[in-house]
C-alpha cells in the first residue's frame, strides 16, 4: 500500500511539468504577420502554461512599418506592441512580472522612464535597463521584452 501511495504522490508531482509542456504555444497576433516564419524566425510571444514570454519589441508602427521620429512616441509604440501580444494571450500590463529594456542611448533613460511610468502602473514589475551599442533594426532606439504570468 505504501508503494502505491508513493507512486501516486510521484505522479501528482509530475502533473504541472507534463501540463506545462503540453500547453506551450506561439502567440502571434495578426498585426505581427510574418513573425515566426523563416523570414523573421521568432514568435512575438510564447505562452508556456500560465507564463508568457514576449520577444523583444521595438517601436515600429505595425501598420506602416515605420519607427516614429519622436523618441517618446517610439517608446509608447513599443509598449503598445507589447500590449497587443499580452492581449492575444488574455493578459494586460498588470500581468507583467519582469521587463528588459535596451536603450541605444542611455541619455534617453529619463525620457523612456516618463513614458513607461505613464503606461505601466503600480505595482510595477521588476525591471532591468541596459545600454547597448545597437539593435537589430538600425534606426530603432529602444527594445523591450517582458515576462508575464496569468
Amino acid at each position: 500500500m505504501r508503494t502505491i501511495l508513493y507512486y501516486i504522490a510521484f505522479l501528482l508531482l509530475l502533473i504541472p511539468f507534463v501540463a506545462s509542456g503540453q500547453s506551450r504555444r506561439a502567440i502571434a497576433p495578426p498585426e505581427f504577420e510574418g513573425q515566426g516564419s523563416d523570414r523573421v524566425p521568432f514568435s512575438p510571444g510564447i505562452l508556456d502554461g500560465n507564463t508568457l514570454y514576449v520577444s523583444g519589441q521595438i517601436g515600429v508602427d505595425l501598420h506602416n512599418r515605420k519607427i516614429p521620429d519622436e523618441f517618446e512616441a517610439e517608446v509608447r509604440t513599443c509598449l503598445q506592441n507589447i500590449r497587443i501580444v499580452l492581449k492575444a494571450a488574455g493578459m494586460d500590463y498588470g500581468n507583467i512580472d519582469f521587463v528588459q529594456v535596451y536603450l541605444v542611448n542611455m541619455d534617453q533613460f529619463t525620457r523612456m522612464n516618463a513614458v513607461y511610468a505613464s503606461m505601466i502602473k503600480s505595482p510595477r514589475p521588476a525591471r532591468v535597463t541596459a545600454g547597448v551599442t545597437q539593435l537589430a533594426v538600425p534606426n530603432a532606439h529602444i527594445e523591450i521584452s517582458v515576462i508575464a504570468h496569468k
